[in-house]
């Protein structure tokens, strides 16, 4: 292995038995603060509208989604309206054209049993009054050369919010807090914030690297309980709902063959809290009506190894791009989520006080027993033994056991340490507790 910085010491340690001993460095370097997210986030599934939508985030089709996820027999849980509800990229407000009464549409969304969040990010239209009010104020980035930040991003170029200055996080917060307090919203998705939009030699308030940028975000989505954040930095151990990247629709290591390795490496970074990518993955072009890459198989085993992470996320609707069987497959995989919540949640709870992660890689929960190189199958806590089927085609799968008695979800006993082949149809997520 190879560890580069571009900026600072690397610390090294050793002297430590195995990956529990080693993981221990988090309450020197990351301790958890005692507090979780908004605990909805791990007791139901969540529901983004980003593919069903897309841009026309419009408020009768939001509730239109809204109402087909119960309609077709989906827990409620958390709703995000993702990108363009706003009237610009830093203009938070209900785009008036798209939204008739949106504290209406909340008041209903609430009624059907969701809580509500709406996607911001650090971003500022150039060409908008707010750019030329906050340019003024001299609550923006700017560039070496003493102008504003104009950066591309995958929705334009914008300028950028200097999240160091403390008059300009009281200004973001001012229009987050308005959106709770006159629309009743619950929380907010803090989309971007990744380094790669901000250079070391960038003019703030504050001298930072081009990494803190997100440190700072994350900061300020600290302030609300219900959060989602992807990109972060150095805020390991803090209550932030963590979403790992962006993922391809494809069974390979960009798509479902990433959500268990990342998910593990979150946690063992500190980052209990953390959400695979929206179910099927995000790339919204295999999900249009028209549309011949859909792998209905792949959708199910996606939701299948959301299911027992810390939280999961549907974005397209089952009910609209599987036919009824394979939809049928990921209610069950909601539902199971849904049963398994209040578990999650004491997990979510035990990890904000001793750091240790929520999903777990087998090495750390069974040290020394040959599982280091396991990274198709995980624990959830130290009982319960998940092993998604994550390549195509599969109906039986190699499950490693370690020391112990496990029952599985089919009610077959195992005794380990042992490998065995068990079935594992498209019906079926293989998960077992141990009893012994």
């Amino acid at each position: 292995m190879k560890i580069d910085n571009c900026s600072g010491e690397i610390i090294k340690g050793e002297g430590h038995q195995d990956l529990r001993e080693v993981y221990a460095a988090v309450q020197q370097y990351f301790p958890p603060d005692g507090n979780i997210p908004e605990p909805l986030m791990f007791t139901a599934p969540q529901y983004n509208t980003w593919i069903e939508l897309m841009y026309d985030q419009e408020e009768e089709k939001i509730l239109e989604y809204a109402e087909a996820i119960i309609n077709n027999g989906m827990p409620p849980g958390i709703l995000m309206i993702d990108d363009n509800w706003q009237e610009d990229y830093g203009v938070w407000q209900f785009h008036p054209k798209r939204f008739n009464n949106p504290k209406k549409m909340v008041e209903r969304l609430h009624e059907l049993g969701f809580k509500v969040m709406l996607w911001t990010c650090p971003f500022v239209s150039p060409d908008s009054a707010t750019y030329r009010y906050l340019a003024k104020k001299g609550l923006l980035i700017k560039n070496k050369e003493g102008s504003p930040a104009i950066r591309e991003w995958w929705n334009g170029y914008s300028a950028i919010l200097d999240l160091t200055n403390p008059d300009t996080i009281a200004w973001y917060k001012e229009q987050l807090d308005t959106l709770m307090n006159e629309y009743g919203i619950d929380g907010f998705k803090f989309d971007a914030g990744d380094s790669v939009y901000y250079r070391n030699d960038d003019q703030c308030a504050e001298s930072i690297h081009a990494n803190e940028h997100a440190e700072y975000f994350a900061r300020l989505g600290l302030q609300y309980s219900l959060n989602e954040f992807r990109a972060c930095w150095k805020m390991a151990g803090k209550a932030i709902g963590q979403r790992l990247c962006d993922k391809a629709h494809s069974w390979d290591e960009g798509g479902l063959g990433s959500l268990i390795p990342n998910g593990l490496a979150q946690g063992l970074m500190g980052y209990a809290f953390t959400c695979p990518d929206m179910i099927g993955g995000g790339e919204y072009q295999n999900f249009l009506a028209n549309s011949k890459n859909l792998d209905q198989e792949l959708f199910v085993r996606y939701a299948q190894c959301s299911a027992l992470f810390p939280m999961m996320q549907f974005s397209a609707a089952p009910w609209r791009v599987l036919d009824q069987e394979h939809s049928q497959y990921c209610l069950e995989a909601a539902n199971l989520h849904h049963q398994f919540g209040e578990e999650i949640l004491a997990l979510a709870n035990h990890a904000a006080e001793t750091g240790e992660p929520i999903i777990r890689h087998m090495e750390y929960s069974f040290p020394n027993q040959g599982l280091t190189n396991i990274k198709d199958q995980f624990m959830l806590g130290n009982d319960i033994l998940v092993a998604p089927v994550v390549k195509k085609g599969m109906i039986k799968r190699l499950i490693h056991f370690p020391v112990g008695l496990w029952k599985g979800d089919d009610g077959s006993v195992v005794e380990g340490p042992c490998e065995k082949e068990v079935d594992a149809p498209l019906s079926r997520l293989p998960w077992y507790r141990k009893i012994s």
